[in-house]
């Protein structure tokens, strides 16, 4: 049983960077899509896809490289079910100067920091990416 479908998710997405694979396959869940699809407007992974296998949804994840290198350097969790970690809007600006970004869960839905600054909204921080 998985207690934390987020932290599976980005495992997932680490490791497969990490072995440098095209693809992989995560446990369907709409916060997961949400998150990848900050991630594909950021420019993190290329694409993905939701595919369904009878009653089961799983996300086909296509990575992205450039020059044989992953694009992303880090991929952390940051709240987690023992430990969540709340910003308010005045706390959530640039991460890495501009290069990384924070996921925050809102109550205007999943959103970038950025996005959550501009729209003037704070929340649960679910995981940052580089």
């Amino acid at each position: 049983m998985m207690n934390d479908i987020i932290a599976d998710a980005l495992t997932r997405i680490r490791n497969a960077s990490m072995r440098k694979l095209d693809t992989t396959t995560l446990v369907y869940a709409k916060v997961v899509e949400a998150i990848l699809e900050i991630f594909k407007n950021k420019g993190y992974i290329d694409s993905f896809h939701i595919v369904e296998e009878g009653s089961k949804k799983s996300i086909q994840v296509v990575l992205k490289y450039e020059n044989d290198k992953s694009v992303i350097n880090e991929i952390k969790r940051v709240s987690k079910p023992g430990r969540r970690v709340y910003k308010p809007s005045s706390e959530i600006k640039q991460f890495k100067n501009g290069y990384g970004t924070i996921i925050i869960t809102t109550s205007k839905g999943v959103l970038s920091n950025d996005e959550a600054h501009r729209q003037g909204v704070g929340g649960e921080v679910l995981c940052s990416i580089w």
